[in-house]
């Protein structure tokens, strides 16, 4: 539907769609610098602002999540289902977690809150098992190369 309006009120865009078909194919949670470098080699011309405009509307319209923790630049999931993710504290890297639901942690909050709760954002953090892999191989050399120089 090239020019026409969409159901959310927004012109079709190649761009857009080809932000979201990115984000729906990848597992790597990616920052919107790394949606653009992707997005680029299909529309060289695209600008990082473009993409930035993009993932904001795409995440306001409910096509996309917005992964925001810590100090880290914003991340970006095209899997909007309920799951929950991991952080590594060593590389950054963002896993989703396959875990039954906890979304009882709602009601249980509302007793302790006045307000009304609508949801909640739960963020586990961590080592990963390929940074745990690369710590363990370093320790290990490091004690190989005490043990050498005794």
């Amino acid at each position: 539907m090239k020019g026409g309006i969409t159901i959310a009120g927004t012109k079709f865009s190649r761009q857009r769609q080809c932000i979201i078909e990115y984000l729906k194919e990848t597992k790597q949670h990616p920052t919107a610098e790394m949606v653009y470098l992707h997005v680029q080699k299909k529309y060289p011309n695209i600008s990082l602002g473009t993409v930035y405009r993009n993932l904001k509307l795409l995440a306001d319209q409910g096509k996309i999540k917005r992964l925001c923790y810590g100090d880290s630049k914003e991340r970006f999931d095209g899997n909007i289902s309920q799951h929950n993710h991991f952080i590594c504290k060593q590389c950054d890297n963002v896993i989703d977690l396959d875990m039954e639901s906890f979304e009882h942690i709602n009601t249980l909050a509302q007793v302790c809150f006045s307000g009304k709760i609508e949801g909640h954002i739960t963020y586990f953090y961590g080592v990963c098992k390929g940074c745990l892999n690369k710590i363990n191989t370093e320790t290990s050399n490091d004690t190989k190369k005490t043990e050498i120089e005794k």
